[in-house]
């Protein structure tokens, strides 16, 4: 079983204020997320830094074991606490879609650590991607020796990367675009 985890322990330094409370379509990136996934799948989480934050969001709440890492720390309290394999969202990817999670999901194997989608061009996203269990190790390690970044984490794992054509239709422009500055908020809300 795979746990869906909403990592929703950001900053927001570069927007100016909590981006996860900026709104399409009249909800929340967070409410909206929360909402969408967990009408999907059964065992949906939010990660948090701060475990009282966004008390309007109902979700089981998973805090931060080593708080401050980013989201290297909300993966490993993530595998920690849920025991088992897991699936990353994170909440400024206000586009993303269960449709693809579940996509990337099948890609999902034994013999694999991570499976990560990439944009198309070529960028791969590791916080909407699955991690196994397995990989818990290794995390732990990256945190040990101070290597918080997910991409020096991701090349220490068996990941398969996926190009955009084999999300099938469940690929679509935008779907992995962060929302990190208000100029992207803006450009976000013309584009919908």
């Amino acid at each position: 079983m795979t746990s869906i985890i909403i990592l929703a322990g950001g900053k927001s330094s570069r927007m100016g204020r909590d981006k996860l409370m900026l709104e399409l379509g009249g909800e929340t990136f967070l409410g909206s997320l929360a909402r969408r996934f967990s009408e999907k799948y059964d065992h949906v989480y939010v990660s948090l830094a701060r475990p009282e934050k966004y008390p309007e969001i109902t979700l089981p709440r998973i805090a931060d074991i080593h708080p401050g890492l980013g989201p290297i720390g909300g993966l490993h309290a993530a595998l920690s606490v849920t025991g088992g394999d897991v699936f990353l969202v994170a909440a400024d990817l206000p586009l993303s879609t269960p449709e693809a999670a579940e996509r990337v999901m099948e890609f999902a194997s034994p013999e694999l650590d991570a499976v990560a989608p990439t944009t198309s061009d070529g960028r791969y996203e590791p916080l909407f991607a699955w991690y196994s269990r397995k990989c818990l190790p290794e995390v732990e390690r990256a945190i040990r020796e101070g290597r918080y970044k997910m991409a020096a984490l991701l090349d220490l794992l068996d990941v398969r990367f996926l190009r955009p054509e084999e999300l099938g239709d469940a690929w679509r422009e935008g779907l992995l675009s962060n929302i990190n500055r208000p100029e992207e908020y803006e450009k976000l809300k013309k584009s919908l």
